[in-house]
């Protein structure tokens, strides 16, 4: 046999992130039950340092199923988590998104229905493995202009996470749930050494799965990322915006898409988004069907004024619909959380700031909605602390920018609270036109601390973009 030919004993070594992998075997062989005296011996060169990454999404407890890689406390969530899970291991692997500038897929069901959007880290638009070459070409000629000096580089995707938080704290229920998800599939982008170690576990394991097989399964490394829920029927905003010119809403729609608007600059501006344009937020209308209505009128085919009327009918008259049902889905969230003032080149402003929904005062329904839980210090500090958990999650966390990117958001808070509270009647436009505004906390002893407020008055060279 091959074995016989290569000697007594042969030794190969599979890397591993945790441990090295020495398979030794010697060369008795049985034609049944092939190699014997296989010997699995697990090495560890040195103790590694837990990657926050790795750890599982929830506690492990005997509520957790554990053929599932993510599992969560929200229900409705974790089952659909577990369709994406059931659907890759039955080869219907996520489609790549051709639109934008990183690597995003829309997973699919067993039923290949589309039930969520996926980001990987490592494939997000300045990630070392994104698979669109734009963004490679931006940084090989304009290596000065490279980036959003404003951003923590490759964070993207807890900034989709955290903007559903934020947006689930407020009650706007504009984001569709977003959480960080483990996957993988053989449609990601992954670098040839991945995919080669992939084969030889997998090799390995199909040839002794009593030993290999238990040790390492033969799937690609599991990549960290957003899951965005998908939703269906919906319509990039500037479609239906521009619809709307020559197709007027009626009055009580138009009321309701008025206060959702009001909503998501509630959102973006708390969240001071950098990347909203009117393409990256989604409106659902239906409209209620014209309602016909036939008048009929007296009509005499004599000249006796005594004869009995007959009835005509007149034309079908169209009464303007009344009724129906629009939505408004803020997606693409990750472009946000800053840690600083866009103050360089580019101001990154709010793009929905020049639409004439944004010449409105702020109305009643929105400070109802929002003003009592900003003025709240304990509210806020709460949203603060969700969102430090989710970020502490990733293992290039540090806490001292993460507050900067917190100084940044009471700021925004703080700004907000003045323009829903002024008698003055602010509107989106005044709001997005104010200086802008950091809170820092210092801690100056035990169970004391302060704050310390910045407003920024000059503005980047380019305010319009």
């Amino acid at each position: 046999s091959d074995l016989n030919k290569r000697g007594r004993v042969m030794a190969e070594r599979i890397n591993r992130e945790e441990a090295d992998i020495t398979v030794l075997y010697s060369s008795t062989e049985d034609e049944d039950s092939g190699p014997s005296g296989v010997e699995v011996k697990v090495k560890s060169k040195h103790k590694k340092k837990v990657n926050s990454e790795r750890r599982p999404l929830v506690q492990q407890d005997g509520n957790v199923d554990t053929r599932y890689v993510n599992n969560f406390e929200d229900e409705s969530f974790n089952a659909i988590i577990h369709k994406a899970e059931d659907a890759i291991a039955a080869g219907h692997n996520p489609e790549r998104i051709s639109q934008g500038s990183s690597g995003s897929y829309f997973v699919r069901n067993c039923e290949r229905v589309k039930i969520g959007v996926f980001k990987p880290k490592s494939e997000e638009p300045y990630g070392h493995l994104n698979p669109k070459w734009t963004k490679w070409v931006h940084k090989l000629c304009c290596p000065c202009c490279f980036g959003r000096s404003c951003l923590i580089p490759n964070q993207g995707y807890l900034s989709e996470a955290g903007a559903s938080i934020v947006d689930e704290k407020l009650g706007l229920n504009l984001v569709p749930k977003t959480k960080v998800v483990y996957l993988t599939s053989h449609s990601f982008y992954y670098p040839c050494n991945d995919r080669c170690n992939t084969q030889i576990r997998r090799f390995f394991a199909e040839l002794w799965p009593d030993t290999c097989g238990k040790k390492f399964s033969g799937e690609l490394p599991l990549k960290v990322g957003s899951f965005q829920l998908f939703v269906n029927g919906y319509k990039d905003a500037q479609e239906l915006l521009d619809e709307f010119v020559t197709k007027p809403l009626p009055s009580d729609l138009e009321n309701e898409l008025q206060f959702l608007f009001e909503k998501l600059v509630v959102l973006d501006y708390i969240i001071r988004n950098t990347d909203r344009g009117n393409d990256n937020w989604l409106i659902k209308c239906v409209c209620a069907q014209p309602v016909a209505e036939t008048s009929f009128i007296p009509h005499s085919t004599t000249s006796d004024p005594q004869a009995t009327p007959l009835f005509q009918a007149t034309p079908q008259v169209l009464q303007p619909p009344q009724g129906g049902e629009i939505s408004v889905a803020a997606i693409d969230n990750g472009l946000a959380f800053p840690f600083k003032h866009p103050d360089e080149w580019r101001a990154y402003p709010f793009y929905w700031a020049w639409l004439p929904m944004a010449r409105k005062p702020f109305s009643d329904k929105i400070k109802e909605l929002a003003l009592d839980k900003l003025k709240d210090d304990s509210f806020v500090t709460s949203i603060v602390e969700e969102l430090r958990v989710l970020f502490a999650e990733d293992k290039g966390f540090d806490s001292s920018m993460f507050e900067r990117q917190m100084s940044v958001l009471r700021g925004q808070v703080l700004n907000l609270k003045g323009a829903l509270s002024s008698s003055d009647k602010k509107t989106p436009w005044d709001l997005a036109n104010m200086p802008p505004a950091t809170v820092a906390i210092t801690v100056t002893g035990p169970g004391k601390r302060n704050f310390i407020q910045k407003f920024r008055s000059s503005r980047p060279f380019f305010s319009w973009c």
